[in-house]
């Protein structure tokens, strides 16, 4: 809300209220890095954690959680070290620039439905059969009429 500034007062009022507002600004910063764990909460809300209630990722600085951050220094070393050890310098660039996009579909979210369906099917495999019960037919005889009466 900015009001107009027409007179020498009304910029000597501003001044005092900007003061006044970075005093307490100041004051809101370093309570927030007061000591390591404030500074280390305030270093992970860079990332940003699972969805919330309505389903939304709020984006943090890097817009990535922390498993796809990770995803983008481990895949191109990895790929590089084992299967394309012998490439030259090209491939291996091509490897790093294509392992980065690839990076960006990697998240909490997609490796847990991934284990998720990992563990379904192995479940699946590996689950005793039952067998199904078998079913026994009784017949019921019917005594002859003559038998009954003693005949």
């Amino acid at each position: 809300m900015e009001l107009p500034v027409n007179n020498i007062t009304d910029l000597r009022a501003e001044i005092v209220r900007l003061k006044g507002l970075e005093a307490q600004q100041s004051v809101a910063l370093k309570a927030r890095f007061s000591g390591p764990s404030a500074i280390f909460s305030t270093v992970l809300s860079l990332f940003p954690g699972s969805a919330t209630v309505d389903g939304i990722k709020h984006a943090g600085f890097f817009k990535q959680d922390f498993l796809g951050l990770l995803s983008r220094f481990v895949l191109p070393i990895t790929l590089n070290k084992t299967l394309f050890r012998k490439s030259n310098f090209l491939v291996k660039t091509i490897v790093g620039v294509l392992s980065q996009k690839a990076s960006s579909y990697i998240s909490e979210d997609s490796v847990s439905g991934v284990w998720d369906k990992a563990k379904n099917l192995f479940n699946g495999i590996f689950k005793k059969k039952e067998k199904p019960p078998v079913k026994v037919k009784v017949e019921v005889v019917k005594e002859p009429a003559m038998l009954k009466h003693g005949h």
